[in-house]
């Protein structure tokens, strides 16, 4: 059996979008899983579409998502250069094309563009008729020697069933018919993406090629080719869409599923590699959280589905709670600085509110808005409706005397979170009232809101004792105006 060996080949026309990256996590954990080498390589022989700074990022993210690679432009290896236009100016793609025409896999065409769109059907199809494949030898050197422009053309056999076995969805069988001779070199010289794609395969050994299910019926034509060339294909293994909703397929395009938007939201790299990685394949149990080690072990074939999948951000989100609570107190800290910095209650003792929010945020980018109201807190108008609690069996008049009783007492204990919430349980007991009631009303007084992140105790600690009684003093005033 030969040593299993898995590409991702991206082309750097912009960010790294999640079915992209699904391809390279699943690329790399069949490797993994077989005990065989995952390899990059960066195929920018489409200059037009190409986006400057695309290729940082194909690199940020597969280093931020624990995707390593055992060779590529970055790693070395002995298969380098691992860049298709670095590999082009070596000339491997001319000598293997030339190769290609000499075995009868390919031809010259020197159809003129006038030509070609002559070839275009009533509802805007063009098909090309084979024309300069029936050129003689002499007629194609003629050519040659008078410097007429050409592109070298694929020669699909005509009549033909093509077949192959894919790992996922069994035999495929296509007409040959349904196959056009497609651009294999274009006129400026650079290789296409199908012709490049197989050669750089044959040439790295790559053994496995895990890509989406779009080229079901177009991978005949690269079979064609390595039949053409004598040599052994690939075994393919192709990926079900990802889908945004029942209609929709997530897309580039459409500025889908970017996986950096996704980090600067606040996800943790984790948690999305995890989220994707059960986006088309199952473990075969009910297990949803799973490190990358446990997904090297638990991969397989036989996982993954022959049926699209949806995109559902919401159960994201709750798999990133899921690691965001078994982070310690130190990383949740530095992995929530930059949102509380962010936010209008930055002037808040950060290492307190990172410590009351660890447990409570699902995203990072959650936090600003969780904490916000601190600094707000002046410039909206007090709800006084929210004293009225039926649960706590409190209204205004409740809440006015708590208030009051508070302020009288509040000298006599320390201001710290444990003393904060012994002394308020014994207000409750000495004044007649039910904990709860002293809670919601010196939570809702100090904060304006029904939800905060943090009980009453620790929003009158993360607030201080002035400003506290600066808040409880104004609503105070309210209740007589």
């Amino acid at each position: 059996m030969r040593t299993v060996r898995t590409r991702f080949a991206p082309s750097p026309t912009g960010f790294m979008h999640i079915g992209n990256l699904r391809t390279a996590l699943y690329s790399y954990l069949y490797a993994k899983k077989s005990g065989g080498s995952f390899i990059l390589r960066i195929e920018d022989t489409d200059k037009e579409r190409y986006v400057e700074g695309a290729v940082d990022a194909i690199y940020r993210t597969l280093e931020a998502s624990g995707i390593k690679a055992d060779e590529g432009p970055r790693d070395g290896g002995a298969y380098a250069p691992y860049i298709q236009s670095e590999r082009r100016a070596g000339g491997i793609y001319e000598r293997y094309a030339e190769e290609l025409i000499a075995r009868g896999g390919a031809y010259y065409c020197f159809c003129t563009k006038e030509r070609l769109e002559g070839l275009t059907d009533a509802n805007g199809v063009r098909t090309y008729d084979k024309h300069c494949l029936n050129l003689s030898k002499a007629e194609v050197e003629e050519n040659l020697k008078k410097g007429l422009p050409y592109v070298i053309r694929q020669n699909i056999p005509k009549g033909v069933e093509t077949k192959y076995d894919d790992l996922v969805f069994g035999e495929i069988v296509v007409d040959s018919a349904e196959l056009e001779d497609n651009i294999l070199v274009k006129s400026d010289g650079m290789p296409t993406y199908n012709f490049a794609n197989v050669i750089d395969d044959r040439l790295m050994g790559i053994t496995h090629v895990l890509r989406g299910s779009e080229y079901l019926s177009s991978t005949p034509k690269y079979n064609l080719m390595y039949d053409a060339f004598g040599w052994e294909r690939p075994v393919y293994i192709h990926l079900q869409v990802i889908m945004r909703d029942a209609t929709h397929k997530l897309s580039k395009r459409h500025g889908d599923a970017n996986f950096e938007d996704f980090i600067a939201k606040g996800y943790l790299p984790q948690a999305i590699i995890n989220y994707i990685a059960l986006l088309g394949w199952s473990p075969g149990d009910n297990a949803e959280k799973l490190s990358m080690s446990e997904l090297i072990v638990n991969f397989s074939v036989e996982g993954l589905s022959r049926s699209p999948s949806i995109f559902d951000e919401n159960k994201m989100r709750w798999l990133n709670s899921q690691y965001i609570k078994e982070l310690s107190a130190d990383e949740f800290k530095r992995a929530a600085q930059p949102f509380i910095e962010r936010s209008k209650a930055a002037g808040y003792d950060a290492e307190r509110l990172a410590r009351l929010l660890h447990t409570r945020t699902e995203v990072l980018s959650d936090i600003p808005g969780m904490i916000d109201f601190l600094a707000e807190y002046y410039d909206v108008p007090f709800d006084y409706g929210l004293f009225v609690n039926q649960k706590q069996k409190t209204d205004s008049a409740v809440a006015k005397r708590i208030l009051e009783i508070f302020l009288a007492e509040e000298k006599n204990t320390e201001f710290t979170e444990e003393a904060l919430h012994t002394f308020l349980l014994e207000l409750a007991e000495r004044n007649g009232y039910k904990k709860g009631q002293v809670m919601w009303c010196l939570r809702v007084a100090v904060t304006n809101r029904a939800a905060t992140p943090g009980g009453a105790a620790e929003m009158l600690d993360l607030i201080g004792r002035e400003e506290v009684k600066r808040r409880v003093l104004t609503v105070l005033r309210g209740f007589s105006e």
